[in-house]
């Protein structure tokens, strides 16, 4: 079976493109439309790399990955390694990304061969 990876984005195009980009390379996914969901679902099953939307409704990406490694903390669970997608240019989200040490921060629309250049290196 494939690396698994989470995706997180309340955009429907967007996490059904990702899908389909991602299944043509052979990962196994899941798709949450939230915050809360991506936190419900860390906590039933272990991923390689976790893909969330910055601008969500509710719980934002940043808040999101916070909650997700505190989670992994309390539960003795290793890190997983982020990637932060945005279709805005937000200085305040951008260094709050930089801070939280995320492996990549990608701004929409991006190239396909990049972004899956960016999946790639920090899936391990």
């Amino acid at each position: 079976m494939g690396k698994k990876i989470l995706i997180v984005d309340d955009e429907e195009l967007i996490a059904k493109s990702l899908r389909k980009l991602l299944s043509k390379e052979g990962y196994s996914l899941s798709v949450t439309k939230s915050g809360q969901e991506a936190i419900d679902e860390i906590k039933k099953s272990d991923f390689d790399l976790i893909i969330s939307d910055i601008m969500m409704s509710g719980i934002d990406g940043i808040e999101t990955i916070r909650h997700i490694r505190n989670y992994l903390k309390e539960s003795n669970k290793k890190l997983i390694p982020e990637i932060l997608i945005t279709g805005y240019a937000d200085l305040e989200k951008y260094n709050k990304a930089v801070e939280l040490k995320v492996a990549d921060y990608i701004y929409k629309p991006f190239d396909s061969a990049d972004f899956l250049h960016a999946v790639k290196k920090n899936i391990g």
